[in-house]
């Protein structure tokens, strides 16, 4: 059943394969009956050139078999695969379109039907293979289908090993000369090349004196790090910035040190390094971390010699010590200088009163013009009450029938004075309680000044214990830095860490080969899609 159709495809390809002879006997004929022989070699010339330039294109064996069944679907007889691409580019068709490609799978009208009544479509029949000019074209006639197809199954099997195997070629190349290349250069650094650094670690914290009387948010927080978490970050900054870098290189010679001619290139700075060199090499040289949780500030000084490392550590140290004692000094200054100016204009003013108490009493023929009126009310009163006895006793002596004459011009005589008594201390009593510049006057404004010195001493009293009060404030926002750990110089290099960071440098090189290769492929797909 599969040889008859077979033979059928052969027996129509014979007239196909012999017209050759027929067309290149006709040109002879014509020839020697004309004698123009060059005009019919010409066309036979130029197919041939055709044939030739498609060959020289490297097309694939699938390429070939899609342009035979693409001229077979549009009534072409091609003697060859090529002669196929000849002869479709020839009529305008391009054999390789995607378009042409999906028509050949798409069945035709009826093709249904003609399955079902036992007629094999178009589409299944098996295409001759291609007829190759430079031998024998006649098909052989023990060669089954079967093998046939094994043999081009084994074909495609080996084509698609070849291009596996050049794929894995460019792959390992690609891989060779962006990865491992790169990482052994980087490793051969590290190894070999880059200088031993040495790194001195040490932690300090900041401390805030103790508030006994503190109260409110402020009492909650002291005692824990939060107290002190802004003044430790603005130490972090300072110790990361780069006036600790200029202060550090004027007092040991940062510059100084990284030049030197035994580290490598890479770690070594120039002969004359600007300050933003040197800047890049101190932050990385400079690590300084702070740990909000426990309030610690730890600190990572990595020098070319031991000694300088412990030595940078410890000028760092005593730096951060200074800004902390200079973080809360401006703020304590301020308060200080504002409690002890109250304080000064409290006291003066109190001066000012007691001078003016002072002036007034002296204004007077006395020192104490409420004593000497108290003086005169005294006298007044006790010169009433004898004349009151007086008046008594004379009265006592008129009682009798024949009064003593004598003993009552006595107590008329001592009632008399008495009262003269009375007059003049009234008369005392009435000049020094009326007028500007009476005792009377002068006392009140001497109470009105003893009254304003009481003020003043009230105040001079609350500024002081208002300056005393800042004191103690002051004194308990004082920062303290404390060294937990003190820098001790290390015996063996820290860095570089050989192993470490080769393994780093093939990752990196690893993850950008690989981010490169994923963008640009999906790049290529949208292009081509």
């Amino acid at each position: 059943m599969t040889t008859k159709p077979t033979a059928r495809k052969f027996r129509i390809k014979r007239p196909t394969a012999a017209a050759q002879p027929e067309q290149a006997n006709t040109g002879k004929q014509a020839t020697a009956a004309g004698g123009t022989a060059a005009q019919p070699a010409q066309p036979a010339m130029n197919v041939a050139l055709e044939l030739d330039t498609i060959r020289r294109e490297g097309l694939t064996g699938r390429q070939l078999r899609m342009a035979r069944r693409v001229a077979q679907k549009h009534g072409l007889a091609p003697t060859s695969d090529i002669d196929a691409v000849r002869l479709l580019r020839k009529s305008g068709i391009d054999p390789f379109q995607h378009s042409n490609m999906l028509e050949l799978v798409v069945p035709k009208e009826g093709a249904a039907g003609k399955a079902g009544q036992g007629e094999a479509p178009k589409e299944n029949i098996q295409l001759p293979q291609t007829i190759p000019t430079d031998r024998e074209t006649l098909p052989s006639t023990d060669v089954s289908p079967i093998e046939r197809r094994n043999r081009e199954i084994s074909e495609i099997q080996k084509d698609i090993s070849r291009r596996r195997r050049k794929k894995i070629r460019n792959l390992t190349a690609r891989l060779s000369f962006f990865v491992l290349l790169p990482t052994l250069l980087a490793g051969w650094y590290f190894f070999g090349i880059a200088t031993p650094m040495y790194a001195t670690k040490s932690e300090f914290l900041i401390l805030q004196a103790d508030n006994q009387g503190g109260s409110g948010l402020g009492g909650l927080l002291t005692g824990t790090q939060f107290a002190t978490s802004q003044d430790s970050i603005a130490v972090q900054s300072f110790l990361q910035s780069k006036d600790a870098m200029l202060r550090l290189d004027s007092d040991v010679g940062f510059k100084s040190h990284f030049t030197q001619d035994y580290i490598d290139p890479i770690q070594r700075l120039t002969e004359a390094p600007s300050n933003e060199e040197a800047y890049k090499t101190y932050r990385k040289n400079i690590k300084v971390g702070y740990d909000p949780t426990e309030g610690v500030l730890r600190m990572e000084v990595i020098a070319a010699d031991p000694q300088t490392s412990a030595q940078f550590s410890e000028a760092l140290i005593n730096y951060a010590e200074e800004r902390v004692n200079e973080l809360s000094q401006q703020k304590r200054g301020d308060q200080m200088s504002d409690a002890e100016a109250s304080f000064r204009q409290a006291e003066a003013e109190r001066r000012a009163a007691q001078e003016a108490l002072v002036n007034l009493q002296l204004e007077g023929a006395t020192l104490d013009p409420e004593a000497v009126i108290a003086s005169l009310r005294s006298q007044i009163n006790q010169v009433e009450l004898q004349i009151l006895e007086k008046e008594l006793q004379l009265s006592a002596l008129l009682d009798n029938a024949r009064p003593n004459q004598s003993r009552v011009d006595g107590a008329r005589g001592d009632i008399r004075r008495l009262n003269e008594q009375l007059d003049e201390l009234n008369a005392r009593m009435t000049d020094v309680s009326q007028g500007e510049n009476s005792l009377a006057q002068l006392s009140v404004r001497i109470q009105m000044a003893q009254a304003d010195l009481a003020t003043r001493d009230m105040l001079l009293q609350s500024a002081l214990q208002q300056m005393e009060q800042t004191r103690m404030e002051a004194n308990r926002q004082v920062r303290y830095l404390t060294t937990s750990v003190k820098p001790v110089a290390p015996q063996e290099a820290s860095y570089p860490r050989s192993f470490e960071n080769t393994i780093l440098a093939f990752l990196i090189f690893a993850g950008i080969y690989l981010m490169i290769s994923l963008t640009s492929s999906i790049l290529r797909e949208q292009v081509t899609s």
